[in-house]
């Protein structure tokens, strides 16, 4: 078994590009104190495996000082493969761009006064000096990096801007050479600002993870870091106070902003024994509660994680812009080099002029702008999903989401409350209702079907003490089994014991009239005799109806609701909501069988479940789909998406959502992709000069950057 490698995670200043976090990681990647390196240039942070499991800050801020940026090390150390976290010591550095920012100003300083030397007509030994001032201020940081991308075998931005910049000198374009590095430099501090600004958004979520606890011990307070608090604890919340553990309410009540888990704004009441989250606010009452889970397992942590990995995984248009990128640069390369050589070689121009030319097209050939426009777009859909309480687990997803043709709806806990209560208890036998209850219950307790919840809790609430149970076990789709007292019984549904011949005309009357009640029978009996049937309702949700028809006209073409219950209740619940058709009676080998034939027909389908039932065709669905996933370590962990609040109506918004992060991703491509060959077609007869090219790579950089971040509006 391989060892985990701990990772620790720091922020980068000054990465502002795809083309340099890979250039940054190929140069850690060579350092012998550093065991494994990922860096993900959206979030501006790398994860640094060390050698022996030492921390070598001092060295790996030198590494990357080295290859031209700054290291500001973050609160957390990160545990990629565990989720673990510990604290590191740790000193926020200014930001860069604030010092770099003073010397492109001094760069444009040399520049501007190098113009008024040459419009006063004066000597060059003023004008060029000037110009050598300003392109070394402005430029060291640029050829610095780019010879170090050089080093790493890598045709980067900053090498070619470098190459750009001498050969422009060389043939004597002083001033081309000024303005392009200070347009440039300038650029890359507006991009980097931009990026930081993106980030902040991004990554506003990771910020909300309470650091501190006031846990009470010996009737006193005191403050630990939440990584210290142990389960089982009790910890004081005040109002207005972040809730740093997940836990039960011990003590008090009060509303609570659960906005950062689930999306809803409304403040939501908890009392005793319900359910609070890390991260969440208190707006109102002091409450106290009991701890439940360690700070690092907290479903606030869990999500940070889930979103941290989403982000590092790439979408299908992502690996294609890539893809393209490796191509693209090199073809131009060789193109740049073909147009210095061909015509002053075969055709006798001049040199001075196509070498010119040449530079131009090097400048077009780096695809910044192209490689980080599905990227931004991407993280930008992410993170405005999870502040709506939509937990996507990859840009893939999101960008699929837009290809859907066809939704499939379980129909307990999903299309219903998922609340079921007894409705009626109907005796075939000598025996007392709390007689049938205690054997209901006993068995029942050992299910996790909503419909055993509902009956043992009507027990429970008749006070029915249930009794011990032996030889238990489920009977897929159909039921349960076991003995009570030494008697064997059997509750399940109409399939179970209509196999073991034990229904009869009496039976289905008394199951049809249910039925026709659109409510659930479940039958108690044995392979001997019935004792009773328990009637069980479901109430469907208020916002099915409208969130199923929001999606028809968002362009799904099938709403197929799947279903083991009875196909009267399936109908009619089908018909309420306005599905096109519905599957009733069905074991969880079935409702795969049912998904698979839809994909057939539409290829893209996706399935929305409770993500513990039904696993088979969550797992085989395009998408799986878990909902009101809040407290579900089981469906965050497999879901493609999990909705964290029972909300039907977050479907719709997510394929607004997934269809217009699609839409800007196409435009940013569009743009990348026709400014450099606008571009290049404009530099070939000499029409485009080199800042205009830095002016337009640069400027295409911003604008997707911009447009990438209008997937981050609420408004849709």
């Amino acid at each position: 078994m391989t060892e985990k490698i701990k990772h620790i995670e720091y922020e980068v200043e000054g990465m502002d590009c795809a083309d340099c976090a890979s250039h940054l990681e190929k140069h850690l990647q060579k350092s012998d104190f550093i065991s494994d390196v990922k860096v993900n240039f959206i979030s501006g942070k790398i994860a640094v495996g060390f050698v022996d499991d030492k921390i070598y800050d001092d060295q790996l801020g030198r590494e990357v000082k080295a290859a031209g940026y700054s290291l500001k090390q973050n609160d957390l150390s990160l545990d990629i493969s565990s989720g673990n976290s510990e604290k590191v010591n740790s000193e926020s550095k200014e930001a860069w761009w604030k010092n770099y920012g003073f010397v492109i100003s001094l760069s444009a300083v040399f520049l501007a006064s190098a113009f008024v030397a040459k419009w006063l007509a004066l000597d060059d030994f003023i004008f060029i000096p000037l110009i050598l001032f300003a392109v070394v201020l402005g430029g060291y940081r640029i050829a610095k990096k780019g010879i170090n991308e050089a080093s790493n075998l890598q045709l980067g931005i900053n090498f070619l801007m470098t190459i750009a910049v001498v050969g422009a000198i060389i043939i004597g374009e002083y001033t081309e050479a000024g303005m392009v590095v200070v347009l440039f430099a300038l650029a890359q501090l507006l991009e980097n600002r931009s990026m930081d600004k993106a980030r902040k958004s991004i990554n506003m979520l990771m910020n909300q993870r309470p650091k501190m606890a006031r846990v009470i011990l010996n009737a006193s307070e005191i403050s630990i870091p939440v990584e210290q608090v142990q389960i089982g604890q009790i910890v004081a919340i005040k109002p207005g106070e972040s809730i740093p553990v997940d836990g039960i309410v011990a003590n008090g009540s009060s509303y609570i902003d659960q906005s950062t888990i689930t999306g809803e704004s409304r403040s939501v009441k908890v009392r005793e024994d319900d359910k609070v989250f890390a991260g969440t606010i208190n707006k109102k009452g002091y409450i106290e509660i009991e701890v439940t889970a360690a700070a690092e397992d907290s479903t606030i942590a869990k999500i940070v994680s889930l979103v941290a990995e989403a982000q590092a995984q790439k979408s299908s248009k992502q690996t294609f812009v890539e893809d393209f990128a490796r191509y693209y640069t090199p073809i131009v390369i060789v193109l740049a080099i073909l147009i210095a050589v061909i015509p002053p070689l075969f055709f006798q121009a001049e040199f001075l002029t196509w070498f010119y030319r040449a530079l131009v097209v090097l400048v077009i050939s780096c695809p910044c702008a192209l490689v980080i426009s599905t990227p931004v777009t991407i993280v930008s859909g992410l993170t405005n999903a999870m502040r709506r309480g939509i937990l996507i687990k990859g840009g893939k997803y999101l960008e699929n989401f837009a290809q859907l043709k066809a939704l499939v709806f379980d129909k307990t806990g999903t299309i219903t409350e998922g609340q079921p209560q007894v409705e009626k208890i109907i005796l075939l036998n000598n025996q007392t209702e709390d007689e049938l209850l205690v054997v209901a219950a006993s068995l029942e307790a050992r299910s996790e079907h909503p419909l055993a919840a509902a009956v043992v809790e009507y027990a429970n609430d008749r006070g029915v003490n249930q009794k011990e149970i032996k030889n238990f076990h489920a009977i897929e789709g159909k039921g349960i089994e076991g003995f009570v007292d030494g008697q064997h019984y059997m509750i399940g549904n109409h399939r179970l014991f209509e196999e073991n011949n034990m229904c009869d005309e009496t039976i289905h009357e008394k199951l049809a009239k249910i039925e026709n009640d659109r409510h659930t029978a479940i039958i108690i009996g044995n392979q001997k005799q019935l004792y009773g049937i328990i009637s069980i309702g479901d109430r469907v949700r208020k916002n099915a109806r409208e969130a199923i028809s929001e999606l028809k006209k968002s362009g799904i073409k099938k709403i197929l609701m799947l279903t083991g219950d009875n196909k009267y209740t399936a109908e009619a619940v089908a018909k309420k909501i306005g599905a096109d058709d519905f599957a009733a009676e069905l074991l969880p080998g079935d409702k795969l069988n049912e998904l698979k034939k839809l994909k057939e027909k539409y290829t893209e389908v996706a399935m929305v479940g409770d993500g513990v039932n039904d696993a088979p065709a969550l797992a085989a669905a395009s998408i799986g789909i878990a909902m009101g996933t809040g407290g579900s370590d089981v469906a965050l962990e497999t879901a493609d998406i999990a909705l964290m609040k029972d909300d039907l109506t977050k479907l719709p918004f997510l394929k607004k959502l997934s269809n217009r992060t699609l839409r800007i991703i196409k435009q940013n491509i569009f743009i990348a992709l026709a400014l450099k060959f606008v571009f290049l077609a404009l530099a070939i007869p000499g029409w485009a000069t080199l800042w205009m090219a830095v002016f337009a790579d640069m400027g295409a950089s911003l604008i997707v950057i911009f447009n990438g971040m209008r997937a981050l509006k609420q408004n849709i």
